[in-house]
C-alpha cells in the first residue's frame, strides 16, 4: 500500500520540482518546430495560448506584478524535458496535456485541473540520428497535425481521424513533423496563459 501510495505522489512531485533543475543532454528543456514542405505551416514555431497551442501568432505569458522586475521574457514557448509540462517558474508548473478532442493543450497555472476524457503523460521527447522529434503515443495517432482557424492560425491537435478539429474536417489539417530544439538559457517564462 505505501508503495502505491508513493507511486501516486512521485508524479505530483516532479511537477511540483522547479523547471530550471539542471537536465542532460538527452533530455532538455525543448522548442518545436513544424516541419512540412511547401506548406503554409513549414518552420512555424509551436506557440502557447489560451490554454492551447498553435503554429502561428505569438505566445502568450503572465507575470504577477510583486514578480516583475525579475521576470524572464515570456515571448517564446519552451517544454520541460520529457514534453509532458511546460518549462516555467510557477510554483506547481503547468502540465501538457491532450483534451478530448484531440488538441494538444495546458494546464491554468496553480491548478493541476486536466478535464475528464484527457490523456496525459503520453507525450515524448525522441532523440534522433540527426533531429530529435516531440511524439504522442496514444489513441493511435501519428503525431501531430495542425488545423486552420478562422484567425488565420493553426492550432495544434494529434493526428488522429476522430479529432474535433475547428472546421468539423479532419482533411482540413496538415501533419507535420514536430522537430524538438534543445533549449539552452534561463527559464523562459512565469507562466503561460
Amino acid at each position: 500500500m505505501k508503495s502505491f501510495i508513493a507511486s501516486l505522489a512521485l508524479p505530483l512531485l516532479a511537477a511540483a520540482a522547479p523547471a530550471s533543475q539542471v537536465t542532460s543532454d538527452a533530455n532538455p528543456p525543448f522548442t518545436v518546430t513544424a516541419v512540412r514542405s511547401a506548406s503554409p505551416i513549414q518552420n512555424l514555431q509551436l506557440n502557447a495560448a489560451g490554454q492551447k497551442f498553435w503554429l502561428g501568432g505569438s505566445t502568450s505569458s503572465y507575470c504577477p506584478t510583486e514578480v516583475v522586475p525579475k521576470c524572464p521574457p515570456g515571448n517564446q514557448t519552451v517544454l520541460a524535458p520529457g514534453g509532458n509540462a511546460l518549462d516555467v517558474e510557477v510554483p506547481g508548473g503547468q502540465e501538457v496535456y491532450v483534451d478530448s478532442t484531440g488538441a494538444l493543450s495546458f494546464t491554468q497555472a496553480h491548478s493541476a485541473n486536466v478535464p475528464p476524457g484527457s490523456v496525459v503523460g503520453a507525450l515524448a521527447y525522441e532523440t534522433g540520428n540527426s533531429l530529435s522529434h516531440y511524439t504522442f503515443n496514444a489513441w493511435g495517432a501519428s503525431g501531430f497535425m495542425a488545423c486552420p482557424t478562422a484567425d488565420k492560425r493553426w492550432q495544434v491537435f494529434v493526428a488522429a481521424t476522430n479529432a474535433t478539429v475547428p472546421s468539423g474536417n479532419v482533411n482540413d489539417c496538415l501533419g507535420f513533423s514536430a522537430v524538438a530544439m534543445p533549449y539552452k538559457g534561463d527559464v523562459p517564462a512565469w507562466q503561460y496563459a
